[in-house]
């Protein structure tokens, strides 16, 4: 699953790299930047969306259905929590969902991270985590989904999928990894004629487990007590109960 993520770059960086304008309505949030967003905290991120694809947007992270008010988001993220609070969509439920289903056609996104982290489970239970980067980009795109309430609430999930060797190594309790789309196949997944066929293939041959760096870093990620929204919470550390060789 990826339920955290890292990204530290501005808004106008990422104007550049994709060659996309900033759109914000009404109230501009700022600059959306987290060394550790943490899902279920429900933070803003910007996404690309495919009902406007030259432009990004900030969302907030956990799907809602449209049915709902985004003005009561805190309560149905009270309440969805024990269904993993919207973070994630699971390919395999893509055209049967009852939210996923009215979504996959029409509102697919991108999500630009500088990265994510995932955790490793060493013997005994110990949680190492893992932190997740492209070998030669700093911005990858996670594929998502997102959702418009009723007030225009904006909020969206991100795609996962069966782990590949490498993920299924590290993130070896859950076995998924997220979707990850190289630079070439961001407005492939934006269109609006793909059909379901189309959507799979996409999702089946995505980022290969090659084109990643992942290493353990701080057990800080997982605790309460500290601030793990700091800079260097990517840096390296090693664990003398790993049994792999990261």
């Amino acid at each position: 699953m990826c339920f955290s993520a890292r990204m530290k770059e501005k808004a106008d960086k990422l104007q550049e790299h994709y060659q996309k304008t900033k759109n914000v309505g009404p109230r501009d949030p700022g600059e959306l930047i987290h060394h550790h967003a943490n899902g279920f905290a429900h933070p803003l991120m910007w996404i690309i969306p495919q009902e406007e694809p030259e432009t990004f947007t900030p969302a907030m992270w956990g799907i809602m259905p449209s049915t709902k008010l985004g003005a009561d988001h805190k309560e149905y993220y009270k309440e969805s929590v024990r269904f993993g609070a919207g973070l994630n969509a699971r390919n395999e439920k893509l055209f049967d969902h009852f939210i996923y289903k009215h979504q996959v056609y029409t509102r697919r996104c991108i999500i630009p991270v500088n990265g994510f982290y995932e955790p490793h489970t060493a013997p005994k239970k110990f949680k190492i985590p893992f932190y997740f980067e492209l070998k030669d980009h700093e911005i990858m795109n996670l594929a998502g989904l997102y959702n418009i309430s009723k007030d225009g609430f904006v909020t969206f999930t991100v795609l996962t999928q069966e782990a590949t060797p490498m993920f299924s190594e590290i993130h070896n309790t859950k076995n998924r990894r997220p979707v990850i789309l190289a630079d070439e196949e961001v407005a492939y997944w934006l269109d609006n004629n793909l059909e379901q066929e189309d959507i799979l293939d996409v999702i089946q041959n995505d980022l290969q487990d090659y084109h990643f760096n992942a290493y353990p870093i701080s057990k800080d990620l997982y605790s309460p007590k500290v601030d793990s929204n700091r800079e260097n919470i990517v840096d390296r550390v090693d664990y003398a109960e790993m049994e792999i060789d990261y």
